[in-house]
């Protein structure tokens, strides 16, 4: 039996994505920046997927910009709106626990000269609001924050985030990475106060190399990618239209039957959850189990690396991560974990499990057959 516990790392394509994909690669295969009958089928696609994401998210068609995926949407959100707004104010917010692809950008902008100031997490990896209040003034210009944790499935109170940012600090843009979030939530940017959103479509069952970030209409952003002037002059380029196709088919897919989906993956979660409790000295982190992202469930298995584990679930084709999958192999230690004040030991023991609607009990119920005999085997040996 196989396991495919890294849907947080990504997930496999519905079988209507591939169809598109093919479709348009194939077939409707245009250049929609072309004048003729092939470039105008093409840029439909791209309307299509535009008219259903803002439909979704209860947006207008003209606030979603398609982009590579989540780091560009994040990086673009990033530099474009400090750049723009940049003789409002010099001060930017964000959290200790932030994906690289916010993180780094935002180190990027601090050796460029603007203020950064990082708020810190308590124990489930929650943001302390009483800090984010303490830390907004009137030359803030921008805050970031996930809405999901990839590590540990913590969720941010992201529309209390938006209140007080701009009660507070009304010059300010909220930008909210969603890479985890989308698909889980039912998100609506303009009751949260969310100003900019990035999206990643292969955590969604949807091609890879493709995503969106929504942006505000009212919001002022500077282009990163100049050139042909696509995207009303926003992000320049030939339009990804199969991923661009693939993407809007996956949301549409994900959201519909949603609550039945979410459910679904409480359920897995919990049921993993159980298991891994009954068990000596395994550890569940981040928040309660019901309060936590639907779909992703961190645990420390105590004295036996993650490493380890890892490849010994991945020898009978359970496969998890340890950390967050999305950095390059060479893995480094957890932000999150360390942000949380969470113990060495227990970091270095810490693997992820993360599920989709395609995953199932009996798949849970064998993973937990597989640790329940290779953790003490692992805890003798490491003993040695």
């Amino acid at each position: 039996m196989e396991a495919y516990f890294d849907n947080s790392a990504t997930t496999r394509c519905y079988r209507e994505v591939a169809d598109i994909v093919m479709k348009t690669m194939t077939e409707d295969f245009g250049n929609p920046s072309a004048m003729h009958t092939k470039g105008v089928e093409a840029e439909q696609y791209v309307r299509k997927s535009a008219d259903a994401i803002s439909q979704l998210l209860k947006v207008t068609p003209k606030e979603i910009l398609f982009t590579s995926g989540g780091t560009e949407s994040d990086n673009l959100a990033l530099f474009g709106a400090a750049e723009a707004n940049k003789r409002s104010g010099n001060h930017i917010i964000t959290t200790s626990v932030e994906h690289a692809a916010v993180g780094q950008p935002i180190e990027r902008l601090e050796q460029m000269g603007y203020e950064v100031t990082i708020l810190p997490v308590d124990e489930r990896g929650v943001v302390k609001m009483d800090a984010l209040e303490a830390a907004l003034r009137p030359d803030t210009i921008l805050v970031s924050t996930m809405y999901v944790n990839n590590e540990v499935g913590a969720v941010m109170p992201v529309e209390e985030i938006g209140k007080l940012v701009h009660e507070k600090s009304p010059k300010a843009l909220y930008h909210v990475d969603a890479i985890q979030a989308f698909g889980k939530y039912r998100i609506y940017p303009k009751k949260l106060g969310i100003d900019l959103l990035a999206v990643s479509s292969h955590k969604i069952h949807g091609p890879k190399g493709v995503g969106f970030l929504y942006i505000n209409e009212k919001a002022k952003v500077q282009p990163q990618i100049l050139g042909g002037g696509q995207q009303n002059g926003m992000r320049s380029g030939t339009d990804n239209v199969p991923g661009i196709a693939g993407l809007g088919v996956a949301a549409e897919i994900i959201y519909t039957d949603f609550d039945k989906k979410v459910e679904h993956l409480y359920q897995l979660k919990e049921r993993l959850a159980q298991g891994l409790l009954e068990m000596q000295d395994v550890l569940v982190n981040g928040m309660e189990l019901r309060e936590g992202a639907p779909q992703i469930l961190s645990a420390s298995f105590m004295g036996i690396r993650s490493e380890v584990l890892l490849h010994t679930l991945e020898e009978r084709q359970i496969y998890v991560s340890a950390g967050s999958a999305c950095s390059s192999h060479k893995r480094k230690a957890s932000g999150t974990l360390s942000a949380m004040g969470m113990p060495a030991k227990q970091k270095e023991s810490t693997l992820r499990f993360s599920f989709s609607e395609e995953n199932t009990f009996e798949e849970v119920d064998y993973c937990l057959e597989v640790l329940r005999e290779v953790v003490p085997m692992l805890r003798r040996y490491a003993r040695h």
